[in-house]
């Protein structure tokens, strides 16, 4: 059966999060894709490295963990566990402000600004919900749900 709590990278033991009333429960991924401007290729092994680094802080100034990031020398993947107390927007105009502020303050010299306009990021990003199972799957699991008009059985009246 679908568990909606479970959290595949949490260590064997930990209790999964369920809602309470003060508490809700929630399991947020997003798969990331930010790609440098004009697709440029800027970055190389040092500065992907670098890269990581700065999205792992910026994440974790959210209270966000950033799961997986790989990259090429024009774009990254980053896979992120955020939680539901932020719009997804502001973290992500966070990672790419504060990586380019910095790549462009570590890196003079390899970041050409002529080449890209003085921008490390183009404008556009894209977002992709990573929920770990499939649409097939989820749907069974909410068909499975005991509705009040089902006998123990599991009849149910409606059609």
């Amino acid at each position: 059966m679908f568990d909606p709590s479970h959290d595949p990278d949490t260590p064997p033991g930990t209790p999964p999060r369920h809602p309470t009333s003060h508490n809700p429960g929630w399991n947020l991924h997003v798969h990331l894709v930010f790609v440098t401007k004009y697709r440029r290729g800027v970055f190389d092994d040092v500065m992907l490295t670098r890269c990581e680094q700065v999205m792992r802080e910026v994440c974790a100034d959210f209270g966000a963990d950033l799961r997986e990031f790989n990259g090429e020398p024009d774009h990254v993947h980053l896979l992120v566990h955020y939680p539901p107390t932020f719009a997804l927007s502001r973290l992500v105009n966070s990672l790419k402000g504060v990586s380019s502020r910095r790549l462009r303050q570590e890196y003079v010299g390899q970041i050409n600004r002529a080449r890209t306009a003085g921008y490390v990021w183009a404008p556009s990003y894209i977002a992709a919900s990573a929920g770990g199972a499939p649409l097939s799957i989820i749907k069974e699991y909410i068909r499975g749900q005991q509705h009040p008009d089902q006998d123990r059985a599991g009849a149910s009246s409606r059609p």
